[in-house]
């Protein structure tokens, strides 16, 4: 069965394409606004907000995987999320409908439960507090109505990733990993929350695994084991990169968020965006630890969380004999 991923040239979808570069038997192929660098030869350009650039690239019977998502927490306009997240969740079921797909994998997040209790599962109550959060859900619902339609034919699986690292990455976490290396780290709160992550090639091994499922709506948390501290990912970062692994300079959270709400007024005054803001300082003082019921299913991550950290840091900071391609691989 052919696989369509949309969104396929971002990170995620370009560590699953790989992926399905050797599993998948009947081919697949990325559909995005954006060409593929990694599989040029199997892109074809897609937009998730136009029905009709998905109904001339979707073929009939196939397998959809929906990466493809505005999910920055600095998006303008507003707009913007909506039209991508939700009117594109709607689009790509209108596609689903004309081409009889019965299988699609959407990629939602752990945003949906907002500030979510200390290891909230699948069953925790949906709470988003931004527009990400809650664009990601109401794109849910829509994909459950979809499935609803006919529950006995058509499979949905619900993907609800916790922040994702790993090579070539350009997120959160690689801004945390560069201002370690870089030696000007500052911790921000007594650095004793837990976080909750997920490695880029195990989400995508369980995205290639969870097309196996059968008809229904699967919804699963994606979560790496165990969840570090603060303290301790700074530790281990600092150990890689044989620094002492002593945290010199921390700041009280109060101090910490009355910065980012300086940054905040003058990003509006200026109208520029910094990597300095009062939401991000909450959310990297928060514990963000999720629980999954991935443990029930036959499914083991190829990565533990400690190689793909140790990978991750020597292949963006290490020394360059280390960045090899095959990390990628």
């Amino acid at each position: 069965m052919m696989i369509h991923v949309i969104g396929g040239s971002g990170f995620i979808g370009s560590a699953l394409c790989r992926l399905l570069s050797k599993q998948a038997e009947d081919g697949f192929n990325i559909l995005d606004i954006k060409e593929s660098e990694s599989f040029p030869e199997r892109y074809a350009r897609a937009d998730v907000t136009s029905l009709d650039s998905l109904t001339q690239t979707i073929t009939p019977e196939s397998t959809v995987v929906n990466l493809a998502a505005e999910h920055r927490d600095d998006v303008r306009p507003l707009s913007l999320y909506d039209e991508v997240n939700v009117e594109g969740a709607k689009n790509i079921c209108a596609a689903a409908r004309v081409k009889n797909v019965k299988r699609i994998i959407f990629t939602s997040s752990v945003a949906v439960y907002g500030f979510a209790p200390i290891g909230t599962d699948e069953s925790g109550k949906i709470a988003p507090f931004n527009d990400y959060g809650r664009t990601k859900y109401e794109a849910e619902v829509i994909f459950r109505a979809w499935q609803a339609e006919k529950p006995t034919e058509r499979s949905l699986v619900v993907i609800r990733p916790t922040v994702v690292f790993g090579e070539a990455n350009r997120g959160n976490v690689y801004n945390l990993l560069k201002q370690l290396a870089s030696g000007k780290f500052v911790m921000i709160g007594n650095g004793n929350n837990r976080k909750s992550m997920a490695y880029v090639k195990n989400i995508a091994a369980f995205l290639a695994f969870s097309g196996s499922f059968g008809a229904g709506v699967h919804t699963y948390n994606y979560v790496d084991k165990p969840d570090y501290t603060m303290n301790d990912l700074v530790r281990k970062v600092n150990r890689s990169l044989e620094r002492s692994e002593a945290i010199r300079l921390r700041l009280p959270f109060v101090f910490g968020y009355a910065v980012g709400k300086c940054f905040d007024l003058l990003s509006f005054v200026s109208g520029k965006k910094f990597p300095i803001s009062a939401i991000r300082v909450k959310k990297f003082c928060s514990d963000s630890v999720y629980n999954t019921n991935i443990d029930s299913l036959d499914f083991q991550p190829p990565v533990s969380l400690e190689t793909a950290f140790e990978d991750t840091v020597q292949y963006e900071f290490g020394e360059e004999g280390n960045k090899k391609s095959e990390v990628l691989s």
